[in-house]
């Protein structure tokens, strides 16, 4: 037993008897959990935000998202002993982040009154690298809390080391009924060293977490300094004076149900940060969509950058593009505008022809030809070789096009689109074989304003109603 003490203490009890088979479809049992956590760790990651901007002010977490916090790392801890994380019972774990002492697994994190302002800034992603790399031996693929300091992927038992000892534990199990207990206070070791590290990335202390495994069921390494609150969520259980049924009245007992984390604060907060993390997603588009429609724009068009495409047949020709005429002619019009398209042949004293026409008339005109057709107008174009000895006519000759051009130099054609299945073709003018241009697509967009106001706005709205519903619940749980 060491003489250091850790304020992070993680407990376990094995069960005497364990189902052989139960773990084979505890994946199924356990899916409500994950569903619940994946949300919960959103309100990990937002109010682990706002726990950082505080501590790195005032030099405190403030205790409400410190106890709500806990209640996170609680919770998960109790899913993975329940399913892969250890399979240590067969009993189901309670949807609460509050601690259940008849429950076997269990987490405690002390308090910390005061936390270095410096700290916080480094801890989380610099000085605790060494341990991420330990840790993701441990779990396998850094699919653990703490890993990316507040991911919701929770999972911890992916196919590290946990992940291969619990499965020689579950085979065992299934073969003699009995948990090897050398592998279960193995296991309950490296979980132990995950959750200290889960509480140092998520800024609970600033006691770096020790190299080293107390393995057990027992936690031999750490001390909890801090006895728990009285009332319902304290240790005395429902027998206690404070439950629901004790003897000290209605009054009371709905005076204690108002303290804390109740379930209405908690989906309030979880829904504020659901809120919170769209609307930087909104806020980010918007800003993304104003700086692309000025860093981007030339005479007038949103353009993207020049890509070399070239062909050994006789034509580029462009996948057929689908403008549907329920969605296109009034939204889509209105937010792409005026199309353009520009392309220049690798010599620029070559001439090359441009054509836009229905899809279905440029498969006819290129039917049994030689041509590639692309993908996309992009980087990672998908190029498409089609074989034939079929040699087409010149392009100028025939009466499909609905908008072209041809001559030498940069050839640009601009267009305005209606609904409707049309392809994009670039040729020789003589309809030879053998073509290298490079070529970008650019459009007006009149709706760029519009939508990126829109994204905007509606971010400022989310952000307001997010803050209010982390806010209120966080105050209501603090006082």
């Amino acid at each position: 037993m060491s003489d250091t003490t850790y304020p992070v203490r993680v407990d376990a009890s094995l069960d005497a008897r364990l189902s052989r088979w139960l773990w084979i479809v505890k994946w199924i049992l356990a899916i409500p959990h994950y569903f619940v956590l994946a949300f919960l760790w959103v309100a990990f990651v937002v109010l682990s935000v706002a726990a950082f901007f505080a501590i790195l002010f005032t030099g405190r977490y403030p205790r409400s998202i410190f106890d709500f916090n806990v209640g996170v790392l609680r919770w998960t801890w109790r899913v993975q002993y329940y399913a892969y994380g250890t399979l240590g019972t067969d009993r189901y774990p309670p949807f609460s982040l509050q601690e259940d002492p008849s429950y076997p697994a269990h987490l405690e994190i002390e308090y910390p009154e005061r936390l270095s302002r410096g700290l916080v800034l480094v801890k989380w992603w610099l000085l605790a690298i060494p341990q991420y790399i330990i840790v993701g031996l441990f779990v396998g693929g850094g699919t653990f809390a703490a890993w990316r300091a507040g991911s919701h992927d929770f999972n911890w038992a992916g196919g590290g080391l946990i992940g291969i000892l619990v499965l020689v534990a579950a085979i065992v199990l299934a073969f003699t009924g009995s948990y090897p207990q050398a592998i279960f206070d193995f296991v309950l070791g490296l979980n132990r060293w995950v959750l200290r590290v889960a509480a140092y990335a998520g800024l609970m202390t600033d006691q770096y977490p020790p190299f080293r495994l107390d393995a057990g069921g027992t936690d031999p390494g750490s001390t909890l300094m801090l006895q728990p609150p009285a009332g319902p969520a304290g240790p005395a259980g429902p027998a206690g004076p404070a439950g629901p049924a004790g003897p000290a009245g209605p009054g009371p007992a709905r005076s204690a149900d108002r303290r804390g984390w109740t379930t209405g604060r908690i989906v309030s907060a979880v829904a504020g940060s659901v809120l919170a993390v769209t609307a930087v997603g909104w806020l980010t588009g918007a800003a993304a969509l104003l700086w692309a429609g000025q860093a981007h724009r030339q005479n007038g068009f949103v353009t993207s950058g020049k890509v070399t495409y070239a062909t050994g047949g006789y034509a580029l020709a462009t996948s057929t593009v689908q403008l549907p005429a329920d969605s296109w002619a009034g939204f889509g019009q209105a937010v792409v505008g005026k199309v353009r398209i520009r392309v220049t042949a690798s010599d620029p004293a070559k001439q090359v022809f441009i054509g836009i026409a229905p899809a279905a008339a440029v498969n006819g005109y290129l039917s049994g030809a030689r041509y590639t057709t692309l993908a996309d107008l992009g980087p990672s174009t998908t190029a498409i070789s089609h074989a034939g000895t079929v040699v087409p006519a010149a392009p100028a000759s025939t009466t499909i096009w609905t908008a072209r051009v041809a001559g030498t130099g940069t050839q640009a054609l601009a267009w305005t689109p209606p609904a409707g299945n049309w392809a994009v073709v670039v040729m020789n003018p003589d309809a030879s074989a053998g073509l290298t241009v490079r070529a970008d697509v650019g459009a007006t967009m009149p709706g760029l304003p519009w939508i990126a106001a829109g994204l905007l706005g509606g971010g400022l709205l989310l952000v307001v109603g997010g803050v209010l519903l982390i806010v209120i619940p966080v105050r209501r749980a603090s006082s």
